[in-house]
């Protein structure tokens, strides 16, 4: 019982309407609505101090004869300077962005200030009535009369206030005309009673049609700013808050700082479990950020695996530094996804400001820099902007406008690196590997460039030149050589890419079976719902299909099943390590038995040493590749390697 009158107090003086029995509403909801509140307040509050100030100068001249005159032209004083600066305060107020959230505690600030300006005034009957001429007390009833009316009108969307102000009033108008018995007197107290009953019960039915209004506002703009996945503010959203926050600062130098997230190990969630499965994982991940944040931010969902926060009132950078740990240490407890537990992680870039911008464009632009920074360094870094970011974030905006160009500037280029056949000891085919040269800056390794070629989509067009180009070139080569392409999963997001090898196959008159189609795990993730259903097409139309980088994914043995790949190539960390780890041996081993048994071809990638090629050949792996076989040359030097003697010398058996 004890705990629940507390409660009623604390809601009761926080304004609450659902005190006086209006509307219910959650904390969130509640700080919006009393944001709208404070903010009609401010609207009405500079006239409303100017006539407070006014009438207690009209107040200390109808008293001047009176002899209360010093304690009613002392009165007069404090009241009027008192509202002058209040009015100066709200009008400095009014002209800062209004806020979205207000807590129960300046609630309970405006609540006192009224109750203390209500005292005031209500001194005023008691204290001075008495002993005021006729003309005095018709100025004393005028104005606690107004003062009443003018109090139901600032505070008309705040009970409580409206209560705490006009309460010490009444009471003072009581005392006064307790203590007279002219019934001229008693009729005036009925008035007054009835009055104030009307005048209160106006404040109560405004205050509540206000507060559904506001509600109803709350929710029409939660269907626009609002994540429907997450429920967290969405990119308008965040946008607003951040040019609020922008305001601020330029109006009253209140700093702030920007916190980008990207959640490291989405994409691998999505490649295992699908879908509905990142969704989950998505909706868990937005619920634990939140609860990092303070009562009165709200952390935003901007992309697909991107969240973002705006920390206003930012006293010191550790402040958000200490948010931004608090978002990784969100991670350490594992996630259940699907009955499963699934560790994720993020990384956080964090821009200060106005320190490392004020505009929006400024702003995200060095956050951005500083998250990529963030993700290179690893999963559940931190990193505050920095001046290299600028630079590093421009060299790669450079690139990509450079990149954008580079098919139709004849940039691009293949080199052709070999597969060697251990059984017939004789190269079979080459793998084709995409080379940028840059004009100005010279090779520009794949690592750099194909990266910027995805996220832009010119991974389109650069891989249509390379099907091309490739089918081309394999044109001039003997029957029995095939030629490998490595594909993207964001390629295969395109459903023309069908069209474009078929059309390429057609123009320089090759066979399919000769064109071999690399693809990582990648390729076949739920988000790329097509890649199956054109590999598919490209089996039945001859072409081969290699998987990539075997073993490293988490579904290698599931995708066997799937598709049926021509040949799996294990990938090069096991290869190098194969003759001094023993664990890395019996996978190398137990992979060549696996696919012997589902008659599909091994290719070993990274071999370096004769003893690594020797081992291979013992344990019957099919074929391969690396810079003991060769290293990449250009079309011209595939009709020399091919002829090369030398090269089945060495390798002979």
């Amino acid at each position: 019982m004890r705990t629940q009158l507390t409660n009623y107090v604390a809601r009761l003086f926080a304004g609450d309407l659902s005190a006086f029995g209006g509307p219910a509403t959650d904390e969130t909801v509640a700080g919006h609505i009393r944001a709208e509140q404070m903010s009609l307040l401010l609207g009405y509050s500079v006239g409303i101090m100017l006539a407070n100030a006014c009438n207690a100068t009209v107040l200390a001249i109808a008293l001047w004869q009176s002899p209360n005159r010093t304690f009613a032209l002392i009165w007069a004083v404090i009241v009027a300077g008192a509202a002058i600066a209040f009015g100066l305060q709200s009008h400095a107020s009014r002209r800062i962005t209004k806020p979205q959230f207000v807590s129960r505690r300046a609630i309970h600030r405006l609540v006192r200030n009224a109750f203390v300006l209500g005292v005031a005034w209500g001194i005023v009957p008691v204290a001075f009535f008495a002993e005021a001429s006729t003309g005095g007390q018709l100025v004393i009833t005028c104005l606690c009369s107004g003062m009443l009316a003018g109090g139901a009108l600032a505070f008309a969307t705040i009970p409580i206030a409206a209560i705490a102000f006009t309460a010490p009033i009444f009471v003072g108008i009581a005392i006064c005309l307790s203590r007279n018995d002219d019934v001229a007197f008693l009729l005036i107290a009925f008035l007054v009673v009835v009055y104030g009953s009307v005048l209160l019960r106006g404040v109560f039915v405004n205050s509540f049609a206000f507060a559904r209004r506001v509600m109803r506002q709350i929710e029409a703009e939660r269907t626009v700013r609002r994540d429907a996945l997450t429920q967290l503010p969405n990119r308008v959203a965040f946008n607003e808050t951040l040019d609020a926050a922008l305001k601020r600062l330029a109006l009253s130098g209140e700093e702030f700082a920007v916190l980008l997230l990207d959640l490291d190990r989405f994409k691998e969630v999505n490649d295992r479990f699908g879908h509905p499965a990142g969704d989950e994982f998505l909706v868990q991940v937005a619920s634990r950020l939140q609860r990092c944040t303070r009562a009165a931010e709200h952390v935003a969902r901007i992309g697909g695996d991107e969240f973002a926060l705006v920390m206003a009132n930012l006293t010191r950078p550790e402040d958000a530094l200490e948010i931004a740990e608090r978002f990784v240490a969100a991670f350490n407890e594992p996630l259940l996804i699907e009955g499963c537990e699934i560790s994720g992680a993020t990384s956080v870039g964090i821009v200060l400001a106005p320190r490392d911008g004020n505009t929006q464009l400024d702003i995200m632009k060095n956050a951005d820099a500083a998250l990529y920074r963030a993700k290179k360094a690893g999963p559940g870094t931190i990193c505050f902007f920095e001046e290299t970011d600028d630079k590093a974030s421009r060299d790669r905006k450079a690139l990509q406008a450079d990149l954008a160009g580079a098919v139709a500037r004849n940039e691009l280029f293949l080199v052709f690196q070999p597969f060697l056949d251990l059984g017939a000891n004789r190269i079979t085919g080459f793998e084709a590997l995409l080379r940028w040269q840059h004009p100005s800056r010279g090779l520009v390794p794949p690592s750099e460039f194909i990266s910027i070629a995805e996220e832009t989509g010119l991974i389109h067009e650069i891989g249509e030149w390379v099907i091309r180009r490739a089918c081309a070139t394999l044109a001039d080569w003997p029957d029995d050589i095939r030629v490998a392409v490595n594909f993207s999963a964001a390629q295969f997001h395109n459903a023309s890419i069908l069209q474009t090898i078929v059309q390429a196959l057609a123009d320089a008159k090759v066979a399919p079976r000769r064109l071999e189609i690399e693809i990582t795990e990648s390729m076949l993730l739920s988000k790329y719902g097509s890649a199956v259903s054109i590999l598919n097409a490209l089996l039945e139309l001859g072409t081969t299909v290699a998987l990539d980088d075997f073993g490293t994914g988490f579904s290698s043995l599931t995708y066997l099943r799937k598709l049926p790949f021509s040949r799996i190539k294990i990938d090069q960390s096991f290869i190098r390590d194969m003759l001094v780890q023993p664990d890395c041996a019996a996978i190398v081993k137990s992979i060549i038995s696996l696919a012997r048994d589902l008659n599909i071809d091994v290719v070993a990638e990274g071999v370096e040493t004769a003893d690594q090629l020797d081992y291979l050949r013992q344990i019957n792996c099919d074929e391969v590749q690396g810079y003991l076989i060769g290293r990449p040359v250009s079309a011209d030097g595939v009709e020399a390697l091919l002829k090369s003697k030398k090269l089945r010398a060495v390798f002979a058996a």
